[in-house]
């Protein structure tokens, strides 16, 4: 039987989650080496995703599937990266991306050039660097059509 714990979050009040629903990030995040465990809980609607920290209540991030924004994103693993993860490719892997939430959202950015990459089954995770996109693509850049999400 699974231990259910308790946490505060930062957007949805306290929270019931199981040990087995943390995601490790064994060096955490960038600026926030010392931040290794977290949920991921979806927001209502639109895709978001919050990335909240077991650790720290006030800590939590706005997290997006990057393939909703940019079907054509190409995540590329160095073959270190992929070792780490145990797994021969990066299609075996998640991907979320961060946003930038601004006022007003129009101006909120997200970080396409250091994903999230998890892996779905061990629930390990790193935050990785992908040298050919940006850290602040403006939300408006990406289609209103389908699949897109705003932050």
């Amino acid at each position: 039987m699974t231990e259910t714990l308790k946490l505060q979050t930062k957007y949805f009040g306290e929270i019931e989650y199981e040990a087995g629903d943390v995601i490790h990030f064994p060096e955490g995040l960038f600026g926030f080496e010392e931040e290794q465990g977290f949920l991921l809980l979806p927001f209502d609607g639109g895709g978001m995703l919050c990335l909240q920290s077991v650790k720290s209540p006030a800590l939590a991030f706005v997290a997006l599937d990057p393939f909703t924004l940019k079907p054509d994103y190409e995540p590329e693993l160095e073959p270190a990266e992929l070792k780490a993860f145990g797994v021969k490719d990066a299609g075996e892997l998640g991907f979320y991306v961060l946003c930038a939430v601004k006022n007003p959202v129009s101006d909120s950015t997200v970080n396409l050039k250091c994903p999230l990459v998890v892996h779905p089954e061990t629930r390990e995770a790193r935050q990785v660097i992908m040298e050919r996109y940006e850290m602040r693509h403006p939300l408006a850049e990406f289609s209103r059509g389908e699949g897109a999400a705003p932050c």
